[in-house]
């Protein structure tokens, strides 16, 4: 069974939309209509048709109208590359050919289309039409066209009445575009369709195998990581996956670093390119921004409160696991400076009279809403410290790597003094954990970000245990399905508002390479195994889930990114073991 096969309708057009690499259309399903979204913010918009995610379709209400006028119901089957209507009237094929245009095959026979278009303008012609707006559609066949009405049906809206007489191997383009010109050459039907199995296949192919118990979530991963890149546009500099095509769009940061692990298996530029999409856009202090859109950047926010805003300082850690895997011994060089210059923004702009750096917009965190800000910023934290002590060892490999040993030696005491001040001003005895502090007193929950500093591996076995204890506490951090962001067993836990308790499986990620580092296998390979279990247990692939009974808290994103990436790179590791490593013997690096 081939892996479009085995895909076979885990796109549902309800809840998982049709689409495809680099598109911003997103095909839907209601009942026996279909509508095509864009997956665009375009904030100078959101005037006239409200917030991205609640904006009407650009086309939408698309019904197959019968000979005698009726609206004809379907079955849906859906593939990768392709979604077939199945009607009584016979089999309409939906497929991309490019990533504005949407190639509809044609069964032989009459019936028509009814469908609306947001537009401000509009014309009929021998082929079909073409509509002008915010963003212009063609649509254009090569069937005979018996009717073909454009009505205003109201601002900004026509309504279309298009009746075809069709012969075999007939087609209806659909082309949606910010473009002033339009896509309306039609290709030979079984050629798209052949041209769009393949691309999906050799996307598929590329992947390294899996044991079979995970094999289809994990193709269902790469789906995600394939229809869920965008294409460039404005400040848009690269081809790069946003974290959910329906929920988020756009770059958000640390979720690239994420991304590109996963990208580093099948395609080395495309990983690259999800670590210079946030280069590109390095303001002159050496400060990277929050959060790449279209129109531009996020690098300052005024609430909660009013401050630069970026995220956690993974990038040279990121880059130097792509460096393990492509040997592209030239990315380091084309990155390593604008890295140094990302570190010592940290250092500059966020040390505290401790020596120790910490928040001051909690959006830089990541963890938007966790409990660790409810009394206030700045915070001193353990992560964020984490962060930059891991930063400074990779920057170090790094200059090693590309011929500049005393940034080596530089960068490996930073992270060394690092590591010792959080062991003097951060370790709570009493407590057995790191505390964050605001204004100097420990801050108010626990949290796995308090156990964090043990991925530096630069700490006492004592240090280790406690942290240690903490994590496989099955009323803290290890409950049915850890690790919970929130302990399970604080006031604060709430297992459905994302950073106040679910379990992100990114987090997870960093602590199983924490746990390996430190000589933990065993208990590495046990919370790898409960996170890829944990990723099987719903069709999709969401944003966090509940630690308590793995189901889908409320607002979770689906088809998620960096969660579809954690789940590929952690199939992989535990492949690799199965088939040659005994017990112990993970290797650090990863």
């Amino acid at each position: 069974m081939t892996a479009l096969d085995r895909l076979r309708n885990r796109i549902d057009l309800v809840n998982v939309p049709f689409t495809d690499r680099g598109s911003r259309l997103l095909v839907f399903r209601r009942g026996d209509e279909l509508s095509v979204r864009l997956a665009e913010r375009w904030e100078k918009w959101e005037r006239e048709v409200g917030h991205y995610r609640q904006r009407p379709p650009i086309l939408e209400h698309l019904t197959i109208i019968a000979p005698d006028g009726q609206p004809v119901p379907f079955e849906v089957e859906a593939y990768p590359h392709l979604v077939r209507l199945q009607t009584a009237l016979g089999a309409f094929h939906w497929l991309f050919i490019d990533p504005e245009s949407i190639l509809v095959t044609l069964p032989a026979g009459g019936f028509g289309f009814s469908f609306d278009v947001r537009a401000e303008r509009g014309s009929a012609d021998r082929r079909g039409a073409a509509l002008h707006g915010k963003r212009n559609v063609a649509y254009t066949t090569n069937a005979s066209i018996r009717r073909n009405e454009l009505l205003s049906v109201g601002e900004g809206l026509f309504h279309v009445n298009l009746t075809l007489e069709s012969s075999e191997a007939d087609v209806l383009l659909l082309n949606i575009t910010p473009r002033m010109g339009y896509n309306r050459s039609l290709p030979i039907a079984a050629a798209a369709i052949e041209e769009a199995r393949s691309r999906w296949q050799a996307w598929f192919d590329a992947a390294p195998p899996v044991l079979e118990k995970y094999q289809d979530q994990y193709l269902y991963a790469w789906w995600v990581m394939r229809a869920g890149l965008l294409n460039t546009r404005y400040f848009f500099t690269r081809e790069a996956l946003v974290p959910s095509k329906i929920h988020y769009v756009g770059v958000w940061h640390w979720d690239q670093f994420f991304h590109a692990i996963a990208y580093r298996h099948v395609d080395a530029r495309l990983a690259e390119d999800q670590i210079r999409i946030i280069l590109d856009h390095q303001r002159e202090n050496g400060m990277l921004p929050d959060a790449i859109h279209d129109e531009g950047l996020v690098t300052h926010l005024t609430k909660p409160v009013d401050a630069d805003v970026t995220k956690p300082p993974l990038a040279a850690w990121t880059a130097l696991k792509l460096y393990e895997k492509t040997l592209r011994i030239d990315f380091l060089e084309e990155i390593y400076e604008p890295l140094v210059r990302w570190h010592n923004w940290w250092v500059e702009n966020s040390v505290n009279w401790n020596g120790l750096c910490e928040y001051r917009h909690p959006f830089s965190s990541g963890l938007d809403d966790s409990p660790l800000w409810d009394e206030g910023m700045p915070v001193v934290a353990p992560d964020l410290n984490t962060y930059l002590c891991l930063q400074q060892e990779s920057l170090a490999r790094i200059a090693e790597l590309i011929g500049l040993p005393g940034d080596a030696v530089r960068f490996r005491e930073g992270a060394d003094q690092l590591a010792s001040l959080m062991m003097t001003q951060l370790w709570d005895e009493e407590k057995g954990c790191f505390n964050a502090l605001h204004d100097n007193q420990p801050v108010g929950c626990f949290t796995p970000f308090h156990l964090l500093p043990l991925w530096t591996g630069r700490f006492t076995q004592t240090v280790v245990d406690r942290l240690i204890a903490h994590l496989t506490n099955p009323t803290e951090f290890w409950p049915n399905w850890p690790i919970p962001t929130v302990s399970v067993s604080d006031p604060k836990f709430d297992p459905l508002q994302m950073w106040r308790g679910p379990t992100w499986v990114n987090i997870n990620y960093l602590f199983i390479e924490a746990l390996n580092r430190v000589g933990q296998y065993d208990l590495a390979r046990q919370l790898r195994s409960k996170t890829l279990e944990l990723l099987m247990q719903q069709n999709d692939i969401y944003e966090y889930y509940n630690p308590l009974d793995a189901t889908r808290p409320p607002k979770a994103a689906p088809i998620f990114g960096w969660s579809s990436a954690v789940f590929i790179d952690l199939a992989i590791q535990e492949t690799q073991d199965s088939q040659s490593q005994p017990a112990g013997a993970q290797l650090e690096s990863r």
